[in-house]
């Protein structure tokens, strides 16, 4: 695609690409457990979240997380810690159901109804590259309508498709929408 950027950072630029900016944003707003996986408290959070209803146990079952009983109750009281590999693909999946569940109800609110939702978009970090090669470039505003696509790649996790569908609603800034492939923050709210 032209515009697409081949080479970033050869100059000292520093930024993320768009779409990473944006599930970053979509994860704050899924709100999940504060606190460490690590923490006693944390991991029975967690557990209770992916064990306490028929559907979140299917879910979790269907990413493959299915302790027995016996594991749950030795987990949840203390008595048995579990490995950091099983710690991870707890929080691994409990990530993926808290996305599955959330994102109904971010879609609705992102799209208002055929209102869309007015999106921020800070350029990259130039502060690094010399002063002939930096670019003029400004906070842009947005409003994009059609959150399905980019919300149901988040959702499933992935990572091109969201890249694909954020730069189909990028393209909507015009001849220089390549600008800002890659950026500082992408802020919205829902």
């Amino acid at each position: 695609m032209p515009e697409r950027n081949i080479d970033f950072g050869k100059f000292g630029a520093r930024g993320i690409k768009g779409h990473e900016a944006v599930a970053r944003q979509l994860d704050n707003l899924a709100g999940y457990i504060a606190t460490p996986i690590t923490a006693r408290r944390g991991l029975a959070a967690r557990l209770t979240y992916l064990t306490r209803t028929a559907h979140a146990r299917a879910a979790a079952a269907a990413l493959g997380f299915t302790p027995t009983k016996a594991q749950l109750k030795s987990w949840r009281d203390g008595s048995v810690t579990p490995r950091r590999a099983t710690l991870e693909r707890i929080e691994r999946v409990y990530r993926t159901v808290r996305r599955e569940n959330v994102a109904r109800y971010l879609l609705a609110r992102l799209n208002r109804e055929g209102r869309g939702t007015r999106v921020e978009i800070h350029p990259l970090n130039q502060s690094q590259v010399n002063r002939p090669r930096q670019r003029e470039m400004g906070l842009r505003h947005m409003n994009v309508r059609r959150w399905d696509r980019i919300v149901a790649a988040w959702a499933a996790g992935a990572d091109q498709e969201l890249d694909d569908a954020w730069v189909e609603q990028v393209i909507d800034l015009g001849s220089q929408w390549g600008q800002y492939e890659y950026v500082t923050n992408v802020g919205f709210a829902a």
